[in-house]
C-alpha cells in the first residue's frame, strides 16, 4: 500500500499523509485508504470523472465533481448507506483525503450533507449523466481487457429484486417477489463483473427492455474473434432475443418453461416421466 520510512507508514496516492497511532487525529475508516490505493492504481474513479458533465456554474462548485464522486461511493463502501452521515464524515480525516481535493487541504473538509445531496439528487442524475453511468462498468471492464486479453465470452442475463419501504419513486408492487420494489437487469460476464444494469420499476416483467441493456454489450464485444455464450432463465426464452444472439455468433442456453409440445418433443431424451418427483416412484422396499 506504501512504504514505511522513519516508523510512518505512507500512501501512494497522497505523499502529505502519513499513518500513525496518535490521539489527535483518530479515524473508524482508515480502511478507506487502501480501497483509494487500489482506485489510483486502476484509475476507476478518475476515469468517471472524466466521462460525467457537470452543470453548476462559478461560485456554486466549492467541490469539483471527482471529489464529490469518490466521497458518494466511498461512503457507501464504510457502510454509510445515505447522505445523513456526511457532516460528520466531512470533517473525518481518512474520508478528507480519500475524497482529496478541497478536502484534503488544511483547516479544510469535504462536502456536507446538502452538497452531496445535491450532487446526488441534481449533478449525477441528468439524463446524460445516468447514460454515462450505465456505460461506466463497461469502460472498466475494457481496461482490463487491454491489459489481458479475453479467450472467451460468457454473458449471464438476469433480473435482481430490491425491495423498498415507504415512497420510493419508481417503485411498485411485485406479485412474484410480494413486495414493493425495484426490479433491476443485470448483465455479468463469467468473472462475476457487471458489464450493464438497468433500475427498472417493480412491476417491469423479468425481461422488459433486455434489448437496453444487451445490445450495448454485443456492439463493444463485437470486434473480437473468440467463442461467445449467452445464458438465461426462462425470462428470456424470447424468439426476437434467439434472433439477435444468432445473428451474432453467440451460443445459447435458455430455459423453457414446461409445455405439452416440448414435453412430446424430448421425451425420448427423458430417463424418466416428465415431473419431479418422478410419477412412477420406486419403493423403498422390493415387494
Amino acid at each position: 500500500m506504501g512504504d514505511a520510512n522513519n516508523d510512518d507508514l505512507r500512501v501512494s496516492f497522497d505523499s502529505r499523509l502519513k499513518l500513525k497511532f496518535l490521539g489527535s487525529q483518530i479515524t473508524t475508516d482508515a480502511g478507506l485508504l487502501a480501497y483509494r490505493e487500489l482506485d489510483e492504481a486502476l484509475g476507476l474513479t478518475e476515469m468517471a470523472g472524466d466521462l460525467l458533465g457537470d452543470g453548476r456554474l462559478g461560485s456554486n462548485k466549492q467541490h469539483r465533481l471527482l471529489p464529490l464522486l469518490r466521497q458518494s461511493i466511498y461512503s457507501r463502501l464504510a457502510g454509510y448507506e445515505d447522505v445523513n452521515d456526511a457532516e460528520r464524515l466531512s470533517v473525518d480525516p481518512a474520508m478528507r483525503h480519500v475524497v482529496g481535493g478541497r478536502a484534503a487541504l488544511a483547516d479544510k473538509r469535504a462536502a456536507s450533507t446538502s452538497e452531496v445531496g445535491r450532487f446526488e439528487t441534481e449533478i449525477i442524475n441528468t439524463s446524460s449523466n445516468l447514460k454515462k453511468l450505465m456505460d461506466l462498468s463497461g469502460e472498466w471492464i475494457d481496461k482490463v481487457h487491454r491489459c489481458k486479453p479475453l479467450k472467451q465470452l460468457i454473458l449471464d442475463l438476469d433480473s435482481s429484486v430490491s425491495e423498498t419501504y415507504g415512497k420510493q419513486e419508481g417503485t411498485a408492487y411485485n406479485g412474484h417477489f410480494e413486495c414493493n420494489c425495484y426490479h433491476p437487469l443485470f448483465l455479468f460476464d463469467q468473472f462475476g463483473d457487471l458489464e450493464r444494469t438497468m433500475l427498472r420499476r417493480g412491476n417491469n416483467a423479468s425481461a422488459k427492455f433486455w434489448r437496453r441493456v444487451l445490445l450495448p454489450v454485443i456492439e463493444r464485444y463485437r470486434h473480437l474473434d473468440i467463442p461467445k455464450f449467452f445464458r438465461g432463465d426462462a425470462a428470456f426464452a424470447n424468439p426476437a432475443l434467439y434472433r439477435v444472439l444468432e445473428k451474432e455468433g453467440y451460443r445459447y442456453a435458455i430455459r423453457l418453461k414446461a409445455n405439452a409440445v416440448l414435453e412430446r418433443e424430448i421425451e425420448h431424451l427423458l430417463t424418466r416421466p416428465v415431473g419431479r418427483p418422478s410419477h412412477k416412484p420406486k419403493p423403498a422396499f422390493p415387494i
